[in-house]
């Protein structure tokens, strides 16, 4: 069972889309929100995977499925699926890139 579940948060996500990618001009496939700060990465999938690359430099170890809304929680520590207390909300369209 995933002990880190007690750093997740009620976070607000900071952009509408990869922090990363946007400042760089990279596309993405999947977004997803750190529930510990409302960085908002891609996925591993992306070319760019900045939501590991965030963890990997915070320890903030709980992300969200975010574009699309998943609802979901997963602990890059633990590599399982966590229960989230709620759905970060959506700031406005998320722009699309794959």
């Amino acid at each position: 069972m995933c002990t880190h579940s007690r750093s997740i948060r009620s976070v607000r996500p900071k952009t509408l889309g990869c922090e990363e990618c946007l400042a760089e001009g990279m596309t993405w496939f999947h977004l997803r929100v750190c529930r510990e700060c409302g960085h908002v990465g891609c996925c591993d999938q992306s070319q760019g995977r900045h939501a590991t690359a965030h963890f990997h430099h915070t320890g903030h170890a709980v992300i969200e499925g975010y574009d699309p809304p998943e609802g979901w929680g997963w602990c890059y520590i633990d590599e399982e699926f966590v229960e989230l207390p709620d759905q970060s909300p959506r700031l406005g369209p998320i722009p699309r890139y794959y």
